[in-house]
């Protein structure tokens, strides 16, 4: 081979970083396994924080008072135990000796030997006899090999980055280091000069040279913002894009609303509206009276009415002589609506249908033919509401119970169900209201939930008994079910929740058979001591789905005193008599699961109480548990959950569908998301194609981003 034919080519953002020969192969295989294969992999894999490197000086200049950096050679170590046992190691270099000791580290011994060559950090001090000794205290240290910079002439501000147990922050930096500047030149700009000055945007080349590259802490300060805000409008877009399409290629049925129609679907509702649900239903009624169909969340805590405003739209689109649906997570739940509906509607006029699995062939050929025909004016359903032999007449309300359980494609099939073309080549779609009893911070209503609009019902009825919640360690769980017996013998219900990792039918294999185990032996437990005379039930996912109905009909009139459980009754079941909530091991469950467990008790008129039993391992399962004991206001512990968790936890990515934020924070770049949510809608304005000039490279990332989760492969 001729010595030209071994000249590496020119390096690409698309070159694989196999083929960089300035890269080892160990630093590629690592970087493999971090998601990190291309250069551009290896450009867009920021620094997750930085830290001050001070510049590095000998031994003997070396200032006691200051943050210092130096290097030199172990020339000997030694473990010193005691009550705070630590390891110690001299460093040396031409100038003079460093003593260096870590107090509680004596692992270290495993990992630092004489003869090594490190650089270390941090505050200098002077000990022993008038400070003859300069010393660093539990300093950052860094293993040197002949890959290592020279020596640092200057201070500078140090990018860390994301690592592994395969490859250190350090090699990465020598990595990028590697194959930023052949990289910069090649990152196009999707963001025009104008609007960079505008907005006091660096561009974006220039944004990842001051992210790996930083000359000051401003400078890392300056890319995280053009960075975070890219991701932030570059989804802002996306959702702006999608409501764009929606109003151009989708219409909807108009609603009627009179005063006189208002009255009607007033009378019917056994108790008098709070303010908050009849702003919510003037935003409601505002949806439905235009062509536009709606897409809006009606969020609301646990007992606050939610499925009032939904009767109330369902009514509407009755009296205007189309038909609703309404799709709920469990059979359980679509029964329970059904019933309760049912009893509000007693004597009217307004048909009825439920369409769950668990009709048999029979009955749901006869309930589809009278779907199909328009004899049913209101269907309730579960997921069989989105099989393909369901076909409705004049669908124009479809009501999402629950919506984290479904997700933006499910909602979609369901919209589909009136689909047909309109006389203006528009498909005629039905209006969405979607509903959940888990608040959402509105920092995430904006970002993963951006194609809904938002009403929040922020106040409970009148008459609503508070619940007391107690966090109890797992040594006085005697006497808690002391207090449920007592409870028990006074009349009241109650439910016992244990953890389930899953409770679907393919639990097994997966943690199922555990969580079943720990069901049946608390209740074996109750059974044979504590609440022993006591009538109990077990309530778990691995039931058929009539057993569990049985279960529940049986606990609702007041046949079982307590229900051992697993999470499947955390949604929807109402039992006013069940006055008591016991959750066994409450540190493994999330802070929006346990509120919504908290929320079956405290629904009638006696006073309830939710006893948490846990002994929490970590900081974050303190953290919520506390928050459960002090507030009962789910608004304020959805925002302590995402100030705890982090938005990616709090509310799935699988569930919305949206991918996850790479550089942008929810917490800290709130103002950012205002700014960019503000800026994509008057962009969509101005061109609700995206198709203008320039806008290419724009419309390309973006449809890469979101194309897919949002719907958007059409356009353009």
């Amino acid at each position: 081979m001729s010595p030209a034919a071994e000249q590496p080519g020119p390096i690409r953002i698309s070159t694989p970083l196999a083929e960089v020969r300035a890269l080892r192969p160990a630093w590629v295989d690592a970087l493999a396994r971090l998601g990190v294969v291309t250069v551009a992999d290896l450009i867009k894999h920021l620094p997750m924080r930085y830290e001050r490197l001070e510049a590095e000086a000998p031994i003997r200049d070396l200032a006691a008072g200051s943050i210092v950096t130096a290097r030199g050679e172990i020339s000997a170590t030694r473990v010193r135990p005691g009550r705070r046992p630590r390891f110690e190691a001299a460093l040396l270099d031409h100038t003079g000796r460093l003593d260096l000791v870590w107090f509680n580290q004596t692992y270290l011994k495993d990992r630092i030997f004489p003869g090594m060559r490190l650089r270390v950090q941090g505050q200098a001090k002077r000990f022993g006899p008038h400070g003859a000794w300069l010393q660093l205290v539990n300093p950052k240290w860094e293993a040197l090999d002949e890959d290592t910079e020279v020596v640092e002439q200057e201070s500078r501000t140090r990018p860390v980055y994301p690592a592994s147990e395969h490859i250190n922050s350090a090699k990465i930096e020598l990595a990028v280091a590697r194959v930023l500047d052949a990289a910069l030149p090649q990152i196009e700009d999707h963001l025009s000069d104008d609007l960079r000055r505008a907005k006091d945007l660096p561009g974006l080349a220039e944004a990842y040279r001051m992210a790996h590259r930083p000359a000051s802490e401003e400078e890392a300060a300056a890319a995280h913002r053009r960075l975070a805000y890219d991701e932030l409008l570059l989804l802002q877009l996306g959702v702006f894009l999608r409501r764009a399409q929606v109003r151009r290629t989708m219409r909807a049925e108009p609603l009627r609303w009179s005063e006189q129609i208002d009255r009607h679907i007033r009378a019917r509702f056994p108790f008098a509206l709070t303010g908050a649900q009849d702003r919510v239903i003037g935003e409601v009624v505002a949806d439905l009276m235009r062509d536009e169909p709606a897409n809006r969340l009606i969020q609301g805590d646990v007992g606050s009415g939610k499925t009032v405003i939904a009767l109330y739209a369902m009514l509407l689109a009755a009296a205007s002589g189309h038909q609703a649906a309404l799709m709920a997570p469990t059979e359980l739940l679509a029964e329970q609506h059904f019933l309760s509906i049912s009893e509000v509607l007693k004597g009217s006029n307004v048909r009825m249908e439920l369409l769950t699995g668990a009709l048999g062939r029979s009955e749901r050929d006869a309930a589809l033919a009278r779907i199909a025909a328009g004899d049913a004016d209101l269907v309730i359903g579960t997921h069989a509401l989105l099989t393909g032999d369901v076909k409705f007449r004049s669908l124009a309300v479809v009501v999402i119970d629950e919506q984290h359980r479904f997700g933006v494609h499910q909602r979609a099939t369901l919209r589909g169900k009136a689909a047909e073309a309109a006389g203006d080549s528009r498909t005629l779609v039905p209006h969405t209201l979607v509903m959940t009893a888990t608040p959402i911070p509105r920092t995430l209503a904006l970002t993963l939930l951006g194609d809904l609009d938002v009403s929040t019902i922020d106040q409970l009825p009148p008459g609503r008994m508070p619940i007391a919640t107690r966090v109890v360690a797992s040594e006085k769980s005697a006497e808690v079910y002391r207090f449920v017996r007592q409870r028990l013998d006074a009349g009241d219900q109650a439910y016992i929740v244990v953890p389930a990792i899953d409770t679907g039918a393919s639990a097994a294999g997966a943690g199922g058979d555990e969580d079943l185990a720990d069901l049946r032996s608390v209740m074996a437990r109750l059974e044979a001591h504590e609440l022993a005379g006591k009538r109990l039930a077990a309530m778990h996912g691995r039931l058929a789905s009539r057993t569990r109905d049985h279960v529940m009909h049986r606990f609702r009139a007041g046949l079982i005193d307590a229900l051992i459980a697993t999470t499947v009754i955390e949604v929807g079941v109402d039992v006013p008599n069940a006055t008591v909530m016991v959750i066994e091991h409450a540190d493994m469950f999330g802070l929006a699961q346990l509120h919504q467990l908290r929320g079956r008790v405290g629904r009638g008129q006696k006073r309830s109480v939710c006893v948490l039993i846990a002994d929490p391992k970590t900081p974050d399962a303190e953290q919520r548990l506390a928050a459960m004991a002090a507030t009962t206001d789910g608004f304020a512990l959805a925002e302590r959950d995402l100030e705890i968790r982090g938005p990616g936890e709090v509310f799935g990515q699988k569930q919305a569908g949206a991918p996850p934020f790479k550089v942008a924070d929810l917490m800290r770049d709130r103002e950012l998301l205002v700014m960019a949510r503000r800026d994509a809608a008057a962009w969509i304005e101005r061109s609700p194609e995206l198709n203008a000039p320039g806008e290419d490279l724009l419309r390309k990332r973006l449809l890469k981003l979101h194309g897919k989760w949002l719907g958007l492969g059409d356009v353009g």
